[in-house]
């Protein structure tokens, strides 16, 4: 079964002072390119995030949040009390008659009269952090499997449409044929020239021979089975689905140069615009 590389999941959880949220959203890329954003004091962790982020998704452009929002009373901000005394007392030599709550207010703007302490990673409260992005996970690659279900049924589809596009090309290879016959005859008895019958044969055999597209209908039989193969395994991925495109374009490119009929080459443009969408989307398998 394939996944999409597009996702989104989002989990949060509320504690007794704050509430942790943690949203994911991917896009396809050809590797794996994480972006995160969390509070600074969390950052010692980012490195085993992202060896977490790299096992359960693979690949991607990953843009990970995780957002810290204070609901009850706490603060890492705290008065820096010796440095607002020394305020005051200074204020005090130049205004002695001051009244002291202005000079308290005057104090706690005056530049370190706050200071910011940086807590250690409380291991209780990482460990809630880490369920919520658990779940997070779970829901993006919920989110991938719903998509990837939706590509599936789109790539069955095309790839039946390639193969009806397929015998309808060979089902005008005898028609084709019989024009081509037509046409040499023609063109000899307007010469009025005498023909060795077993040579003309021979010689348009081998014209036609040039022209047989039985070959690119076996191999491009194969390339779409072998796809359709690729996308029910348990191995299935867009790398080797992208391969098997490559190959299926390659012989009707090919089938489109040998054949020289109006609606055999009409399949053959339909074909072609199937695959095309083919490719569009195997770009964002995972």
């Amino acid at each position: 079964m394939i996944q999409s590389m597009t996702g989104f999941g989002k989990a949060s959880l509320q504690l007794p002072t704050k509430k942790i949220t943690v949203e994911i959203k991917s896009l396809n890329s050809k590797g794996l390119d994480v972006n995160t954003r969390m509070p600074s004091m969390y950052r010692e962790m980012e490195l085993g995030l992202r060896n977490l982020l790299s096992q359960r998704l693979e690949r991607g452009k990953v843009d990970f949040s995780l957002f810290i929002e204070i609901t009850g009373e706490e603060t890492a901000s705290k008065i820096n009390g010796p440095i607002v005394k020394g305020y005051i007392a200074q204020m005090r030599e130049i205004i002695p008659d001051a009244d002291p709550t202005e000079l308290m207010k005057m104090a706690v703007r005056m530049p370190d009269a706050l200071k910011t302490e940086r807590d250690d990673i409380d291991e209780a409260e990482w460990q809630h952090i880490q369920s919520v992005i658990d779940e997070a996970l779970q829901n993006i690659i919920n989110f991938r499997t719903d998509e990837g279900l939706a590509l599936e049924k789109e790539f069955t589809q095309r790839i039946a449409n390639i193969r009806a596009l397929m015998h309808e090309a060979v089902s005008f290879d005898s028609e084709r044929i019989d024009t081509v016959k037509t046409r040499l005859r023609t063109a000899l008895d307007e010469l009025e020239a005498a023909v060795d019958e077993n040579r003309f044969e021979q010689e348009l055999i081998f014209y036609l021979e040039k022209y047989d597209v039985t070959e690119e209908r076996v191999r491009l039989d194969n390339h779409l089975n072998y796809f359709l193969e690729t996308l029910a395994g348990s191995e299935a991925n867009g790398r080797k689905l992208g391969f098997i495109t490559q190959e299926m374009g390659r012989e009707i490119n090919t089938m489109g140069s040998k054949s020289n009929h109006a609606e055999m080459q009409k399949c053959v443009v339909m074909m072609k615009d199937e695959l095309e969408k083919i490719k569009e989307q195997v770009l964002n398998v995972l």
